[in-house]
């Protein structure tokens, strides 16, 4: 009778730290992680009651038997819709509004650039040179000029220098057409899974259809039509190729 008890207590314990460890593993959300946890100490629950003979085995055995026949017998059905399901499921997600405070970060060699998804601002900090660990947002033109110069040294860096004062600083090419610089050049950091995920702003258990809704969200808002970027534009692109492709 003890060890019945003692079970029985057990049980939502176990069914606790299984949801806890797939929810860390999956990344869902608290409200996934409670409908996780009930139907797991439920499903513990019945299997411990059949174990010590409180409930007959067909209880088990008699809807899943259901279950298996229904699906053998409308299995062919069920594929042809499947398509359409995902269709549906794909548009219901991509309408869906984008979560306020979603940010995507860019790093180069002199700079991390956070661009907010829901206004398409963008604000960054300097990594490294004579102006380390200062704030775009609290520097002046000629200041801005001076780092754009010391980012010549890293083709990436000096493209998000440029995209950022090209939002901010409208006449800043007038100002600079006096300072002799180097062109840009061709070379830029190779794409990588870790570095597209952090431009759509993502984790890394996005989906398919996370990956096109932020593409579209971003392009929305920084496209080069609409005042944003060549460069940006082409980095949000390479990272949704990258994570499909």
């Amino acid at each position: 009778m003890m060890f019945r008890l003692f079970a029985l207590l057990l049980l939502p314990i176990m069914a606790f730290f299984a949801a806890k460890s797939i929810s860390q593993k999956f990344s869902l959300t608290a409200r996934q992680n409670q409908i996780l946890f009930l139907i797991i100490a439920a499903l513990l629950i019945v299997a411990m009651l059949v174990a010590i003979g409180r409930l007959p085995a067909q209880f088990i055995l008699a809807p899943l038997g259901g279950l298996g026949a229904f699906v053998i017998r409308f299995l062919p059905t069920l594929m042809r819709l499947l398509p359409f399901w995902q269709m549906v499921m794909s548009r219901r997600a991509a309408a869906q509004p984008k979560s306020s405070g979603q940010t995507s970060t860019i790093r180069t060699e002199f700079l991390e650039m956070i661009l907010d998804h829901d206004s398409g601002e963008m604000t960054g900090t300097v990594l490294r040179g004579q102006h380390k660990d200062k704030l775009l947002n609290d520097m002046t033109l000629e200041t801005l000029l001076s780092l754009l110069i010391e980012c010549q040294a890293d083709s990436d860096s000096q493209q998000v220098l440029e995209a950022y004062l090209d939002r901010h600083q409208e006449s800043w090419r007038e100002q600079a057409s006096a300072t002799s610089r180097v062109p840009p050049t061709d070379a830029e950091a190779p794409m990588t899974r870790h570095l597209a995920l952090e431009i759509l702003g993502l984790t890394d258990a996005a989906s398919e259809a996370d990956i096109i809704r932020a593409h579209r969200e971003m392009m929305r808002r920084l496209h080069p039509d609409r005042g944003g970027s060549d460069y940006l534009a082409k980095k949000i692109n390479a990272a949704k190729d990258y994570l499909i492709g």
